[in-house]
Formats: structure tokens, C-alpha cells, sequence
């Protein structure tokens, strides 16, 4: 499939994604990625030994398989299709760059701790944000909860939604999926806990390098697009340039910094994880509480961060070529 094509297929991904969100009737390659790292993690935990060295093995083993897996899947399907038809192959990076995107779906998650923080009890609220983050929520009061929630908003606009469209543009669906198999086993077993400290590993690794530039690329676009969203562009970069780097991950705080000065607002500080007090650095100035309404603005800036990102990716590559 020609480049340009492989673009157009991605603007209309891009369109779908935020017209249909993800339904959850529909089947999507990343439920079927999270049951193949589940299947796989059961099935190399009996067949390499236990202790650091047959873990790390193990992680490493399951990063090549899903990753291989993942993308070979994909550009079968992609081959498949165009032997039936071109258009069929066409129609079939559409939909796979339609489901790798999670711009409404992040919205739609979001809002329902908005809507739980507005019109429902804080019990409401808890259980709402709880869905989407992974700290405990039941010591959260409401600024907490739409703190958590508009942290969560900030940073998976990088990984949720930046990061698969360069991969997309780059690479198309089999490209954007292979970075997705990484995103969903830091996900899943990236945790410095006992089971998954040397297991998840490899995963944790090759995530923190697959998004170094993403991540960092994320925050500039994010920091660009405060200011025509309606926010405060010029704190958005000097919190960006000065916080960007508080956060034990390399690439975690840099959306989240450019959040947080564009919102007038403090993210991140210390949170509880399963029971234990973890401390953690905070992100930009208590210049306001953070309120409810501040999920939605999340949102905003979001959102205009990924239209910014698709005028650069696809927009001008594909002017470029009519051109």
C-alpha cells in the first residue's frame, strides 16, 4: 500500500475513532493482545524455572513472541486483504487504525468521573476514577479524584493516542500494533512488585525506549496546542521545561507537565499503591485547586493536541503529495 493511501486510511481512523470511541460489543486487538500475554505469561512461567534468571528469560521470550505475533498477525491480515482486493486492504488499515487509537475512548472514561463528581456521591466517584487509574481510591476526596483523573487524561494522551499516530504515520497498522503490544505488557506486567519485578522487565525496558521520543514529542505538541485550546500556553512551557522530569519513569511526566501549567494546576505528589504510601515529586504550581471541571478541560487540551499531531503527520505529508 502506497504511502499516501496508508495516510488517508489513518485520517479516516482518526475520524472514526472520535465519531465511535470503542464500543465494547466490538472485538479489539487489544483485548486479544492483553488474553495472548496472559496465555503466554501461565505458559513460560512453567516452562523457565523460577528465580531472577528464569524470569528475566522468561519476560524476554514473551516480549519477542507478542511483539512478533502481534505485528505478523496484522500484516497477514493487511496481505490477505489486498489479494482479495486493494480496496478491502484499504478498508482493513482503516478499521486497524480506527481501534489503535484511544483518543474518545479516554474521553468517555473520563467524563464518567466527571459526571459521578457533579451529580453523584464521592463513593461514585471513587469507583468511576478507579476503572482508570492504578493508585487506590478509596483515601481520595473530590479534588483527588479529579486529580487522578485528569492525570490519567494527560498521560495516556501520549501513549493513548500520540505516540500510536507517529507510529501509524511511520509505519501504518503493522507498525502502530507492534508498539501496542508493548504498551499493553508494560501494562499488564511492568510492575516492580514480587510477581512481576524480573518477569516484567524486558516489557518495562522496551516500553520506557518505544515512547522516549513519542513522550517528549507529546509534551511540545501539548504545549502548542494550550494556548488555541484557551489555556495558559506560556506557563504550559515553563512547567513543561522545569517538572517534565518528575517521575521515576523517564517518560510519564512530560504530557502531564504541560497539563498541569497549561491548567494553572499541581498533578502528581504522593499517592497510595496496593496499601503502601508512595512518594512521588509534584507537577506544576498550586495556583487553583483542581476541580471537577478540570477533567473536561483535560480533555480539551487533549484533544487539540491530537488534531495538532494529525496536522503534522498526516495533514502536510499528504498536502506534500498532492502537491
Amino acid at each position: 500500500m502506497s504511502l499516501t493511501l496508508r495516510l488517508y486510511a489513518l485520517l479516516l481512523g482518526f475520524c472514526l475513532d472520535l465519531l465511535l470511541g470503542d464500543p465494547h460489543w466490538m472485538p479489539h486487538p487489544v483485548r486479544a493482545i492483553g488474553a495472548l500475554i496472559a496465555g503466554l505469561e501461565k505458559l513460560l512461567r512453567t516452562v523457565f524455572p523460577r528465580g531472577e534468571r528464569g524470569e528475566l528469560a522468561a519476560g524476554g521470550v514473551l516480549v519477542v513472541l507478542v511483539g512478533g505475533i502481534s505485528t505478523g498477525v496484522t500484516v497477514l491480515i493487511l496481505w490477505l486483504c489486498g489479494r482479495i482486493h486493494p480496496w478491502l486492504a484499504f478498508a482493513a488499515q482503516t478499521v486497524l487504525c480506527y481501534q489503535l487509537l484511544a483518543a474518545r475512548s479516554l474521553r468517555d472514561e473520563s467524563v464518567k468521573v466527571y459526571r459521578a463528581l457533579r451529580d453523584g456521591t464521592l463513593e461514585e466517584a471513587r469507583r468511576a476514577v478507579s476503572m482508570i487509574v492504578g493508585r487506590d481510591t478509596d483515601r481520595l476526596d473530590r479534588t483527588g479524584v479529579a486529580k487522578a483523573a485528569v492525570e490519567t487524561v494527560a498521560e495516556n494522551a501520549s501513549d493513548g493516542v500520540i505516540a500510536p499516530l507517529l507510529c501509524l504515520a511511520l509505519g501504518g497498522a503493522p507498525l502502530g500494533m507492534l508498539y501496542k503490544s508493548v504498551n499493553t505488557m508494560d501494562s499488564m506486567v511492568g510492575y516492580k512488585n514480587d510477581r512481576y519485578l524480573y518477569f516484567g522487565r524486558a516489557a518495562a525496558k522496551l516500553d520506557d525506549v518505544v515512547n522516549w521520543i513519542p513522550a517528549r514529542l507529546a509534551g511540545v505538541l501539548m504545549c502548542l496546542a494550550a494556548r488555541p485550546a484557551g489555556f495558559d500556553g506560556k506557563n504550559a512551557w515553563r512547567i513543561f521545561k522545569r517538572d517534565r522530569k518528575n517521575h521515576k519513569s523517564p517518560n510519564s511526566a512530560h504530557t502531564e507537565a504541560a497539563c498541569a501549567g497549561a491548567l494553572d494546576v499541581e498533578l502528581a505528589g504522593s499517592n497510595y499503591y496496593f496499601g503502601t504510601l508512595v512518594e512521588k515529586p509534584s507537577i506544576g504550581d498550586a495556583m487553583r485547586p483542581v476541580e471537577a471541571a478540570d477533567i473536561l478541560r483535560a480533555n480539551r487540551l487533549m484533544y487539540a493536541t491530537a488534531f495538532l499531531a494529525m496536522v503534522l503527520f498526516c495533514g502536510i505529508p499528504l498536502l506534500l503529495s498532492l502537491a
